[in-house]
């Protein structure tokens, strides 16, 4: 195997994925995904191929009225524009208030990492964030340096998982 040869078949690869990729994704056509973290559209991610740009991962989390995020730990280095919305969040056992239109900036600790978490504290609203990460995955794999881990699920998570327990199996 001849490793240059090799860098310019994985070149030639992602000159052909990106050739007709999308410019514009668009919010009506990303669906919500319930995971661990929370309720969650996914605009760009490493297992998302047709968009123009993979160099950063973008998506909007949106927290039900008086809910919170699951907690996360990770290197940092995500940035949240609040798009509607109010609430806190916690890093690392600090906690920070935000609004709509504010930014809230992670900040990169690559021995210990960061831990955080978002809470909405409208009754009545959800909240919705905007978030930003460079897509380092495949640089320093899905640990991100330290390590990926949630720490704590989203309460709307737990309840589906509460449900697929308790339902009767069905007999063979």
């Amino acid at each position: 195997m001849n490793l240059w040869d090799e860098l310019e078949k994985m070149r030639d690869k992602q000159r052909k994925q990106i050739a007709g990729a999308r410019a514009v994704v668009r919010f009506d056509e990303v669906p919500w995904e319930l995971n661990k973290y929370g309720k969650v559209k996914w605009y760009t991610h490493p297992s998302i191929k047709d968009t123009a740009t993979r160099s950063l991962m973008v998506h909007v989390l949106e927290i039900p009225p008086g809910s919170r995020s699951g907690k996360i730990q990770h290197q940092g280095g995500t940035a949240y524009y609040v798009w509607a919305g109010k609430g806190y969040s916690t890093i690392n056992n600090e906690k920070f208030e935000w609004e709509t239109d504010d930014v809230l900036l992670l900040p990169i600790l690559p021995e210990e990492g960061v831990v955080y978490q978002h809470f909405n504290t409208d009754p009545e609203n959800p909240a919705r964030l905007v978030g930003a990460t460079p897509n380092i995955f495949d640089a320093v794999g899905v640990d991100l340096g330290i390590g990926l881990e949630v720490l704590e699920n989203c309460p709307e998570f737990e309840a589906t998982q509460k449900v697929k327990k308790s339902a009767p199996k069905k007999k063979k």
